[in-house]
């Protein structure tokens, strides 16, 4: 690795890090809603039958606004690519961040070459967003699981 490379990481963490933390006061702010939503259902669902049915479709709801909410944020990722000229149009951007995102890495995408720290900070910022949305879907089922 060249010192240029090194030396050009500097603007991979002055745009990285304040991007890491804003995707994940988005994201607390957007359980936050969910939740929120969640309670309501939760305290309308003593007037279904079957708790248990209500309970599925409480988790489901809360695993899909969950996944939009990571696709939206890696939406933004992408778009911070795009103003950075770092990926060539709006598909390679969004297929790029979801790819780093989820650490998934499989793609034959990659950022230009000043930029490329920034997919492994999106990656950090990902596993931290994952482990949030793991932790809030845990909390969940067991509010959402009626007990025998």
């Amino acid at each position: 690795m060249d010192s240029g490379t090194v030396l050009n990481w500097g603007m991979d963490w002055a745009w990285g890090i304040p991007f890491i933390v804003v995707t994940i006061v988005f994201h607390a702010f957007g359980l936050g809603l969910i939740n929120k939503k969640i309670t309501s259902k939760l305290d309308a669902s003593r007037w279904f039958r079957h708790p248990s049915a209500s309970s599925v479709l409480v988790m489901g709801g809360t695993a899909l606004w969950a996944t939009l909410l990571h696709g939206f944020e890696s939406c933004l990722w992408a778009g911070a690519y795009r103003f950075l000229g770092a990926l060539p149009d709006n598909r390679v951007a969004v297929l790029y961040s979801l790819s780093a995102m989820t650490s998934y890495g499989h793609e034959n995408v990659q950022l230009a070459g000043k930029w490329q720290l920034m997919g492994s900070l999106e990656a950090l910022s990902g596993w931290i967003l994952f482990g949030l949305t793991a932790a809030f879907l845990f909390t969940t089922m067991q509010r959402a699981w009626p007990r025998a």
